[in-house]
């Protein structure tokens, strides 16, 4: 009897705890959102779905009691009303960076009466091909799903989906007669594969192990499928006409012809263009869609993007016209629904070739509506403004913003604003919404929130936004955080960012000049303004610890960045001079500032050399996968490519790490060699100089096994002392 009672209970309980259990689980992906973001309140939130009125998404927000009720006509819109009780109740930012801890009050604020907010635009787009070399390759699906959460709370709905593409192309060419060792071959490394899919390399740092291909594709299934639950249409890939040169082998036939030159690397890394009026052309068009739809599904949406950065074959506009028309109707020829997404950084970055003629005949070969255009870099240059409007083809105006990862504080935040504006009152009935384009993650996260928050009806002037922002980044109303980024709105972020833009420390060193690949202006401001931002923002008392801390660091990393170039520039008067112990003097302090600035950086994750390694090394499932991971790793973010390749330096990063053990040795070798010259009374040997660090750069791509130890230090202690002990220093 006892028996029986006790298996009674038992039963009871496992019913009970069922219940209970069954109480809590989330049932729908906002929810579920919830839970894994701020799981010891999630309960507290109800989420309603709520017809709208028209084809706009809009969410309200109120409190009833205790909870917190949040509406919206789908679960991403729902995820945004979320996003704007949490940034405005709660004072909380989340960030799209795993390491980084959520800040949230004791107790949730109610809401007084009723927040509604409603879309201004159908589309959101967000992501660049370059992403996904420069901050995405080594992501887990850990890093991926808190970004697509953070995607959700920013209203994004329209993300470039491109991982994994090249376990469909294996299955592809595979089939078309290719052996295993001519695709693998093929495909780059890695971090290079965004340039190997927009058509401008193939072959560097492969072959690409199998492990990589089947890692990527069950990564991209896990992708899609929370972009598709949280009302996003992931942007698929599609066949643009780049091939293996080795297709050529299956059919002689094949009118495949070599691409241009492109970023200086040897010819036998060009590219392969089949000619859209091939027949084979839609026959790998139909193999490639139908093979990616099995593995992945599709939203019809794909992007394809001949001839970037590179010369068609012909400019005539016939040709041109051909060519998209052709791509278009080899998509819609096996997805009738199908709409391509084409980026016109093309018509940006090679205007006097890209005449009005020539876009018009490539844009409006493809019938209206079925082609939506990226405007890429519109802050800088918007060319919906120069193409009368895509001559009527629909069109998102997108923020670009950073260029390779680098860490500049860059962003032209007043007319960013203006020109949003503008475009929704003047940008025609094809302008269909706003994205962003950035090349690399986590420098000026600002910026990419103030886009989409455009995106949506949140009318407040720039200020109040501002010290809103303030606000989120301490987690409280702090005066001295609010003076702070007043003044890096007012002085800082006021120019757009520029290609391969960098601090001195981290260019090839010379006597004069930038060093790096580009000769951008390095900076417009008063590094004594930024000097007294970075002041004020010490002085803050925050109770968000995280973001805080990023500040104060990112900040100082600048500040002491812009200094060095002071430094080198009397380094080069003392040589000029020949002042030898003032040229000894000066480059002391430069070595003892690199370290300094490397100290600084270790105190956050955000700016580690040694955690950009690590996620490379892991990748790997044996140690020589994990050693050629990190040698790629290594490789995009210093030399790029090759010895002397044009475009070293282009992803230069302020990281803990790089400095102290890249950038710090280049500058060492530089003063050591100049004051040898001086002291033996010789001119600097610029060429000898130049191929010794060439071959130092080429060596430390080659160095394996990296290993750092993540400083114990405080941010805002260091950040405190770096202030104190050069601020005199920089406010002469």
């Amino acid at each position: 009897m006892k028996y029986t009672q006790t298996i009674s209970k038992l039963f009871i309980g496992i019913l009970l705890l069922t219940f209970l259990s069954c109480a809590h689980t989330p049932k729908r992906p906002v929810e579920e959102l919830t839970y894994r973001l701020i799981p010891q309140f999630a309960d507290r939130f109800i989420f309603e779905e709520k017809v709208a009125s028209d084809s706009l998404d809009f969410y309200e927000i109120e409190s009833k009691g205790p909870k917190i009720i949040i509406r919206g006509n789908n679960d991403n819109s729902m995820a945004v009303g979320l996003n704007r009780y949490l940034k405005d109740f709660c004072l909380t930012t989340i960030t799209w960076d795993i390491a980084d801890s959520i800040y949230m009050p004791d107790n949730l604020p109610s809401v007084p009466s009723i927040v509604r907010g409603k879309a201004r635009c159908q589309n959101r787009f967000f992501l660049n091909y370059c992403t996904f070399g420069y901050t995405m390759p080594w992501w887990k699906w850990d890093d991926w799903e808190r970004f697509i959460d953070w995607m959700a709370l920013n209203g994004i709905n329209l993300p470039l989906a491109i991982t994994g593409q090249e376990a469909v192309w294996y299955h592809v060419w595979k089939k078309m007669g290719l052996t295993d060792e001519e695709i693998r071959n093929y495909f780059t490394g890695p971090a290079h594969l965004p340039w190997h899919r927009m058509s401008n390399l193939d072959y560097w740092q492969g072959p690409l192990p199998l492990s990589w291909l089947k890692n990527q594709e069950n990564l991209q299934k896990q992708i899609v499928k929370r972009e598709r639950e949280l009302n996003m249409k992931p942007v698929l890939p599609a066949f643009a006409g780049h091939v293996p040169q080795e297709l050529n082998r299956v059919f002689p036939k094949a009118k495949i012809s070599r691409l241009s030159e492109w970023g200086g690397f040897p010819d036998r890394y060009r590219s392969h263009f089949l000619d859209p009026m091939d027949s084979l052309f839609s026959v790998i068009q139909k193999e490639f869609l139908t093979e990616q739809t099995k593995m992945f599904g599709s939203d019809h949406i794909y992007g394809a993007d001949p001839f970037n950065e590179l010369v068609p074959p012909s400019w005539e506009p016939e040709y041109l016209s051909s060519v998209s028309r052709t791509i278009y109707e080899s998509m819609s020829q096996v997805d009738p629904q199908a709409i391509w997404i084409q980026m016109t950084w093309l018509f940006y970055i090679d205007m006097p070739s890209w005449t009005k003629e020539r876009v018009n005949a490539f844009v409006n070969a493809v019938p209206k509506g079925k082609m939506i255009l990226l405007d890429y870099y519109a802050e800088n240059k918007e060319v919906w403004r120069i193409t009368d409007r895509y001559f009527g083809q629909p069109y998102i105006w997108c923020y670009l913003g950073n260029f390779g990862g680098n860490t500049m504080l860059a962003g032209n935040m007043k007319e960013t604003g203006m020109r949003i504006e503008n475009v929704f009152h003047e940008g025609g009935d094809n302008f269909t919404g706003i994205g962003s384009t950035l090349e690399g993650f986590d420098v000026n996260p600002l910026m990419y929130e103030y886009v989409f928050d455009k995106a949506w009806d949140i009318s407040i002037p720039d200020e109040s936004w501002i010290e809103k922002l303030a606000d989120r980044r301490t987690g409280k109303i702090d005066p001295h955080a609010r003076n702070a980024w007043k003044l890096l709105y007012d002085s800082i972020y006021t120019q757009p960012a520029q290609l391969g833009q960098g601090a001195l420390t981290n260019a090839r060193p010379s006597f004069k000049g930038h060093g790096n690949w580009t000769t951008q202006p390095y900076i417009n401001y008063d590094n004594k303004t930024l000097l007294k931002a970075w002041g004020e923002m010490l002085q803050a008392t925050p109770r968000n610890n995280d973001l805080y801390s990023f500040d104060v660091v990112n900040i100082g990393r600048q500040v002491l960045g812009n200094y060095f170039s002071v430094l080198r520039d009397r380094f080069t008067k003392a040589y000029i001079h020949k002042d030898k112990n003032e040229l000894s003097r000066i480059g002391q302090q430069m070595i003892n500032l690199l370290t300094d600035i490397d100290e600084l950086l270790s105190t956050h994750s955000a700016f580690s050399f040694e955690r950009w390694i690590n996620k490379a090394r892991q990748t790997g499932i044996t140690d020589e996968e994990s050693d050629y991971f990190e040698q790629n790793a290594r490789t995009l973010l210093t030399t790029w490519g090759e010895k002397n390749q044009s475009l070293n330096d282009y992803a230069n990063r302020t990281w803990a790490g790089l400095v102290q053990n890249y950038y710090r040795v280049r500058w060492k070798m530089f003063i050591d060699d100049a004051i040898s010259a001086l002291n033996e009374g010789k001119e600097f040997d610029e060429k000898a100089f130049f191929r010794k660090v060439t071959d130092f750069e080429l060596s430390f791509t080659q160095q394996i096994g990296y290993s750092e130890v993540q400083s114990k230090r405080n941010s805002v202690e260091t950040a405190k002392k770096m202030y104190q002990k050069y601020a005199s220093q920089i406010a002469e």
